[in-house]
């Protein structure tokens, strides 16, 4: 999924790229940024050109795979750090970490308790 949207997120920022370099500068300069040029963009003779739609799409996209890549980015930490308390919670039980277990020995391999060892004859 998130290998879906960065390409996704990419191929918009290509194309919103474009969009945005192909249209036609409104003039004015500065004075247009606050408002002094008077033009509008959907104003009473509908709305704007082709590019100014694509544009808007294209911003629209472009925000929503920001926002869906950055969600999926942080539930990944949250799983992270489950595991890494998971983990932990499991070397805290006795201070070591668990481990498989072993057949241990049981009591009939044992030599038994009442029997002497036995000890070397051989003479001094």
């Amino acid at each position: 999924m998130i290998i879906f949207l960065t390409i996704v997120h990419l191929i918009v920022c290509a194309m919103l790229m474009g969009v945005v370099l192909l249209q036609q500068g409104r003039g004015g300069g500065l004075g247009a940024a606050f408002g002094g040029a008077g033009t509008q963009v959907f104003g009473g003779g509908g709305a704007g050109n082709i590019l100014t739609r694509a544009t808007a799409v294209a911003a629209t996209i472009f925000m929503l795979t920001s926002v869906s890549l950055a969600w999926l980015s942080s539930t990944g930490d949250r799983a992270m750090k489950a595991r890494i308390a998971q983990e932990a919670s499991k070397t805290n039980d006795r201070g070591t970490p668990r481990k498989k277990a072993t057949p241990s020995a049981t009591a009939s391999d044992a030599p038994p308790m009442d029997t002497p060892a036995p000890t070397s004859s051989t003479p001094q």
